[in-house]
């Protein structure tokens, strides 16, 4: 039986949270913009070192309505995919505020960093002092394309590897 596991999607407005969400899950893309309203959850199995997880993606809406709706949605979650649009630096600074407010409402949990939009590098706007700015904050970063994508499996094996490594020894199998 697979162990269960859940999954806050976080971000900017905008970022491609849903995006990666869907590509993760069923593999699709669409070229439409929908905002999340509150919160979308899907699921997934994987397999991470010898165990079957069944990742419980909450997919929540962008940053506009954290401090009122989404702080009760992060309790209880196992890890954070920190979604950040490489062709909106300022995503990176809303990302970052939301990690800190995440951190202090749920305290530390695994999370990786995905720099989402990797597809379109003509118009790439992260520059290497905010990915470094990223990695001090003592994140892992990846690059993704929702779109093609590329990246998008491992950001999430990634994060599962992460979550799995953050057990206390006493809570494994």
């Amino acid at each position: 039986m697979a162990e269960k596991r859940k999954v806050c999607v976080l971000g900017a407005t905008g970022v491609g949270k849903t995006s990666l969400v869907a590509r993760f899950v069923r593999s699709i893309f669409s070229e439409s913009y929908r905002t999340t309203i509150g919160v979308t959850i899907e699921t997934r199995r994987v397999r991470c070192d010898e165990r079957e997880l069944d990742l419980i993606l909450w997919d929540l809406s962008g940053e506009d309505e954290f401090q009122a709706v989404q702080t009760s949605y992060l309790r209880g979650s196992a890890g954070w995919l920190l979604v950040i649009d490489g062709t909106r630096r300022l995503t990176a600074e809303t990302g970052l505020r939301l990690y800190t407010a995440a951190r202090t409402i749920a305290g530390e949990v695994p999370a990786v960093v995905v720099l989402n939009k990797a597809d379109l590098t003509g118009a790439w706007d992260i520059d290497d002092a905010t990915e470094a700015r990223l990695r001090r904050a003592g994140l892992w970063i990846t690059r993704t394309s929702a779109k093609t994508g590329a990246g998008v499996e491992g950001a999430f094996n990634a994060l599962a590897r992460a979550m799995l490594a953050s057990e206390a020894p006493s809570l494994r199998g």
